[in-house]
């Protein structure tokens, strides 16, 4: 087994969701209306407690493997620059207005859902662990964002376009998700991590019986955006971590 292949597989994983939790966070007090505010705000927390899991777990095989090094939880977050990140590009798409913000929760929250149902069964206990937690979180963004998408789809006029809209701005991203990185490749080989095959096809069953009630159109097939998960992002990574890690940067080693 190649330990850091399993290490940049856990890692991605906290990567997704660091930075997916950080950009619904930026919806903290600017929500529709206070009950909702309130639901993406508690989704962040769950996101970022996610990312905070999967990066002890990366940081302890890090430490084990590299006498010398010191990695922690902070550091992965706080320490690495835009190309050491491995998060898929649709989660550091921008949130744009609510319809965009929850078809980016329902997309990802579906991934995550059968990603994790899968990596219950992993071969790596701590992994199995953590998925199995986060999996209670994920059935309820997965639920909360489903029935967003039909209330907007199926509402007025405008909610059904700001749809469509959402959908045309990021159904190029969604791709990405199911194409494996290298390092994907050898984790499912090893029986650590998953068949991407296998989710993409849940996936696109779920988002079908979705966008069905929504009354939205499946969309059709379009060039794929890809490149996140080997560190090659879009100009918003850039500024979400200068917002993110600019305490840490400014005043290294800071406690709270």
């Amino acid at each position: 087994m190649n330990r850091q292949h399993v290490v940049d597989y856990i890692v991605g994983l906290g990567d997704n969701a660091l930075i997916l939790g950080h950009r619904n966070s930026e919806w903290c007090g600017h929500g529709p209306v206070l009950e909702q505010d309130i639901a993406i705000t508690n989704i962040s927390l769950d996101l970022i407690g996610q990312a905070r899991n999967f990066y002890q777990y990366a940081a302890k095989l890090i430490n084990e493997s590299s006498p010398g090094v010191f990695a922690t939880e902070d550091s992965l977050a706080y320490l690495r620059d835009n190309r050491e990140f491995k998060n898929c590009l649709l989660v550091e798409q921008s949130n744009g207005d609510w319809a965009k913000t929850i078809l980016r929760q329902f997309f990802i929250s579906a991934y995550q859902f059968f990603l994790y149902r899968e990596l219950i069964n992993s071969r790596d206990e701590q992994i199995a662990a953590i998925a199995e937690k986060s999996l209670k979180e994920v059935n309820y963004h997965l639920r909360w964002s489903s029935e967003w998408v039909i209330r907007l789809g199926d509402g007025t006029d405008e909610s059904h376009q700001r749809m469509l809209d959402a959908t045309d701005e990021l159904w190029m991203y969604t791709g990405e998700l199911f194409d494996a990185a290298s390092y994907e490749l050898r984790t499912s080989g090893e029986g650590i991590g998953v068949d991407l095959s296998v989710i993409k096809t849940n996936w696109e069953e779920k988002v079908k019986e979705i966008f069905s009630e929504a009354t939205l159109p499946y969309p059709s097939k379009v060039y794929m955006q890809t490149g996140g998960k080997e560190g090659r992002h879009t100009e918003h990574l850039g500024y979400i971590l200068a917002d993110l890690q600019f305490m840490q940067r400014a005043y290294p080693g800071s406690e709270w």
